[in-house]
């Protein structure tokens, strides 16, 4: 919603009427361009049938519903963004008048222009429309600024209507049975009509207008010649208001006629005169020093103001109702705390903040009484009647009195934190301050509690109130004393008044209890009755059986005969502030004193808009898809699409309490969804025909007749009946042909395992014969007998344990398709210890995991690495001269086992040079065998194993020697 900023214009008005002479000030709202208006410059304002004020401005023109603006601008379909005037027809049309000259309007959620509508062609001839009226057959006539007459009938536009001879307004004037003005003055340089010679001018203003002349301002124009207004008709003119009489020194640009009142907008000021047609002479100067550009009323009895560079601003109806005082327009402050008047004098009294006390006569005179320059806090907290022409005033550090007649204020006693004041039915004075009660002639210390108030029931007996609760204190015993020990007499308590017998009591967060003379409970009212609060400030009895609660969220009245609310009085309803601290009632006028000023207003007149508000609708959207507003939709079913609809409802007073209820089905009985958003979407619709009925209701009103949408999603042809009796033959089709594609498959998955399976076992048998090939076992056994001949015994022994256990291991690792990393790593160890015995220990070697391996059980497939390491022993570290190392890595990727065998040996170019054309057939055939190994796994489990050698010499290792072996395995990995 806009950002509203409100304006307090406070105005004097000497008012003699029903002895009532107070200041008092409008409270004015002002929109702008970050409230969403398109520009500061408002050249004029209309309502359309709907009840939407539109602005026109620079940059085109704005829709206000009261909470949101929709601008509209060339892009949107206008003929020109500078809209210089607006008018509405009878039809609802809002025509636009624009510089080009181009007729154009919105109807019907369009803006319609000749490039959408061919009723709207029309050669403007540089000329734009100045005024427009309509005739009794709904057919549109305007004037352009060439005196020229262009109709539009609905059906087409036709430039010089009546022949191409010039018109002037006053053609129109004349013919007023025809011709009905679209506007309610007009500004013209003189009151000339050449056509009418016999016409009569009177420049001769009476004051008061009689009868006649008001009923004729009502209903006729009103012409605006520099400052002055006329009435005209074909046989005379007749002048109502000269400026200069009434102050008025500008030229006057427009004129708004409100009930009794009259509105006046110069270039330099708006004038409000109230009672203008009642005979009552008190103009006020509002606006000063802003460009009024046009005035309008609209149907609720809303006064908007639009001005050149500052907005729009905007008197809501309410506040004509409500005065306000505070210390913008004679006050000191605008913190308020106690309020009085004086019946006889008629002398209002005003007591607030600093020890200030304000006073006004019945003569509008202001005088101002400080009763107290001590510092610190010292309010003044209560006035009420005392003595004939003298009032009682407690203050924070004193009690006073004041005597009315001569205006002056007289000390009666030092008081230390006062809290209340109450007069017995026989004048005697009790005070109630903050840890004492002073009565005459003595003083009861309570020192314990903090004392808020006190009420007499007669002229020897009270009541006290405190944080800790309800005291009884008599002047026999001169004492406070608990009478009851009921919770609720033990509450915090804020104010009390004795009323016919019943004591009310304002607790500081439960609301009113009312107990009788016995302490039984008679009510207890709280928010839960609708109270506008819990937490009580103050109790006021009007006498004539009304108790006024005043709170920290407004004012409530109940009746207290029957004990029921009668009515909750908030800033909603035109307080200056929810913050309620003091009322008063007399003959009608009811004061209420609140934390930002004084209002005043005659409770019987006060305000409440019952009638409920206009709703609309906005936008309709159906996945990516918008669609202008309207009853019936007809939709195609679109998949996980949300149908959306955005509304709105119009309401120029307090429109962010508009709340909003739909229901979406055909039984209201169902009940309705409350909200205040006003989009409601509705997600995944299937397809049928659904009813959405929208409804809302403004502050205190009640529910508008609901918006009707009825909303049909048809099926797409899949969703048929029939489509879906194909879909499933289809399906069971298409399953009898995937069933019997999967029973092929795993036919064929059969044969390949069946096939792998075979080759496995084939290349293993070639892996086992290529690895343990017979250089291996002819060196071992020539190890045993050197060993033998050695007499080292006990080490051939075990070199033979050795060996056995590993031709047993790797017969047993031959018969398995997988086995463990641990089985392998032992395997390999093994294998390398024996290896180094059979080199006299001519290399070292070790290990390297990677310390995630340890987190899972990896499965490899035997006999691919042993014949690396063989090679890399044999062929690179046994030729070498001197000590070798090998280093044997594995790391885990992903689904994959990277291994690395790296030796410092001779290199693998070198080794192929020097071994034996036999040794080279042997070599090839082992890694062959490993290539061929490692593509039978990948087309059986889809993993690709990778054998790479590389010469680290010849490879980009600097000035190493060696072969670095890396091979990717498949695994099966498990936790």
């Amino acid at each position: 919603m806009p950002k509203i900023r409100y304006i307090f214009l406070w105005w004097i008005l000497m008012v003699l009427s029903i002895g009532q002479a107070l200041a008092q000030g409008l409270m004015i709202r002002n929109y702008n361009v970050k409230d969403g208006l398109a520009n500061a410059t408002v050249y004029d304002a209309v309502q359309d049938k709907e009840g939407f004020i539109w602005f026109s401005t620079p940059t085109g023109v704005s829709k206000f519903d009261g909470k949101r603006f929709r601008n509209y601008s060339k892009k949107d379909g206008l003929t020109d963004n500078d809209v210089v005037k607006l008018a509405a027809d009878s039809k609802g049309r809002v025509w636009f008048f624009t510089l080009n000259g181009l007729p154009s309007f919105f109807w019907n959620y369009t803006i319609h222009t000749s490039q959408n509508d061919s009723s709207l062609y029309v050669d403007a001839r540089g000329l734009y429309m100045q005024y427009m009226f309509e005739d009794y057959a709904g057919f549109i006539w305007f004037l352009n600024t060439g005196n020229r007459i262009i109709q539009y009938s609905g059906r087409k536009t036709t430039y010089d209507k009546l022949g191409a001879k010039r018109a002037d307004l006053f053609y129109f004037l004349r013919n007023d049975t025809i011709f009905k003005p679209r506007q309610s003055y007009f500004n013209l340089p003189d009151l000339k009509d050449v056509d009418s010679a016999d016409q009569k001018i009177s420049n001769v203003c009476s004051f008061p207008l009689d009868q006649e002349t008001v009923r004729r301002i009502r209903k006729q124009p009103v012409i605006i010649v520099d400052n002055n207004l006329y009435l005209y008709n074909n046989k005379e003119t007749v002048c109502f208001l000269k400026g200069s009489d009434w102050g008025i020194k500008d030229e006057i640009s427009n004129i708004c006629v409100d009930n009794d009142n009259l509105w006046i907008g110069t270039p330099r000021t708006l004038y409000y005169l109230k009672g203008f047609f009642r005979g009552e002479k008190k103009p006020v100067k509002l606006l000063q020093n802003h460009y009024i550009t046009s005035l309008l009323k609209d149907r609720d009895g809303n006064i908007w103001i639009t001005t050149f560079g500052d907005g729009v601003y905007n008197i809501p109806y309410k506040n004509f109702y409500f005065n306000y005082l505070d210390n913008t327009n004679g006050l000191f402050s605008h913190s308020i705390f106690s309020i009085c008047k004086d019946q006889k004098t008629g002398l209002l009294l005003i007591g607030q903040n600093a020890g200030v006390l304000n006073t006004i006569d019945s003569n509008n005179r202001y005088r101002q009484f400080n009763l107290d320059t001590s510092s610190g806090r010292n309010s003044i907290l209560s006035i009420q009647p005392y003595k004939p022409n003298e009032m009682l005033i407690g203050a924070d550090n004193g009690l006073y009195s004041f005597n009315t007649v001569l205006q002056r204020k007289t000390l009666l006693q030092r008081v230390n934190t006062l809290k209340d004041v109450d007069i017995s039915p026989g004048g005697k004075i009790r005070i109630a301050a903050k840890n004492q009660v002073i009565c005459d002639g003595y003083k009861i210390d309570k020192e314990d509690e903090l004392l808020t108030s006190i009420a007499c029931i007669n002229d020897s007996a009270y009541y006290v109130g405190s944080n800790a609760g309800l005291f009884y204190g008599s002047d026999g015993t001169r004492a406070l004393k608990i009478r009851s020990t009921r919770p609720a007499l033990h509450l915090s308590i804020k104010d009390l008044k004795w009323i016919n017998g019943e004591l009310w009591v304002g607790t500081a967060d439960h609301g009113i209890y009312v107990f009788r003379a016995d302490n039984s409970l008679e009510a207890h009212l709280s928010t839960a009755d609708k109270l506008v609060s819990d937490i009580c400030q103050q109790l006021y009895y009007d006498g004539i059986g009304r108790l006024y609660v005043a709170t920290n969220k407004g004012v409530s009245v109940i009746d207290a005969q029957t004990k029921r609310l009668i009515r909750n009085i908030t800033s909603n309803d035109g307080l200056m502030s929810d913050d309620a601290r003091g009322v008063y009632y007399h003959k009608g006028i009811l004061y209420i004193a609140t934390s930002n000023g004084l209002s005043y207003f005659n409770d019987a007149k006060m305000p409440v808009d019952t009638v409920p508000p206009a709703i609309y609708l906005n936008h309709v959207r159906y996945g990516d898809s918008s669609y202008l507003p309207g009853k019936q939709f007809v939709l195609m079913y679109k998949r996980k699409a949300s149908f959306e609809v955005e509304f709105g409802a119009i309401a120029y007073d307090l429109p962010e309490l508009v709340e909003y209820q739909y229901n979406f089905s055909s039984d209201t009985s169902s009940g309705w969804i409350t909200t205040m958003s006003n989009i409601v979407p509705f997600p995944d619709l299937q397809p049928d025909t659904y009813q959405l009925q929208i409804r809302a209701r403004k502050y205190r009103s009640n529910w508008s007749r609901p918006v009707v949408i009825t909303v049909t999603i048809l099926p797409r042809w899949y969703q048929q009946w029939w489509a879906r009796g194909v879909l499933i033959l289809l399906g069971l089709i298409l399953m009898a042909f995937v069933l019997r594609d999967v029973i092929r498959r795993i036919q064929r998955a059969e044969m390949r395992k069946t096939e792998y399976n075979r080759r496995i076992a084939e290349l293993e048998a070639k892996a086992l014969t290529n690895q343990m090939n017979p250089h291996f076992i002819f060196n071992s056994l020539n190890s045993v007998q050197h060993l033998i001949m050695e007499k080292e015994e006990k080490q051939a022994l075990n070199f033979l344990a050795d060996f056995a256990t590993l031709m047993r291991q790797m017969l047993n690792n031959s018969r398995k398709s997988f086995i463990s990393l641990e089985e392998e790593i032992a395997f390999l160890t093994r294998y390398i210890e024996l290896e180094k015995i059979r080199f006299a220990n001519v290399f070292t070697y070790h290990f390297l995991l990677q310390d995630d391996l340890k987190d899972y059980t990896i499965y490899i497939p035997p006999m691919i690495i042993q014949p690396i390491v063989e090679n890399a022993i044999k062929h690179g570290l046994a030729p070498k001269n001197g000590s070798g190392r090998l280093e044997v890595k594995l790391v885990l990727r992903e689904d994959m086992l990277y291994c690395s065998v790296d030796d410092d040996g001779i290199g693998w170019d070198r080794a192929n040079e020097i071994k034996s054309g036999r040794l080279v057939r042997h070599e090839s055939t082992a890694l062959s065998v490993i290539r061929e190994r490692l593509q039978i796994i990948k087309s059986f489990n889809g993993n690709v194993g990778k054998l790479e050698i590389i010469d680290k010499f010849k490879s980009g290792f600097g000035n190493k020697e060696g072969t670095l072996v890396e091979i990717l395995i498949p695994i099966v990995k498990m936790l």
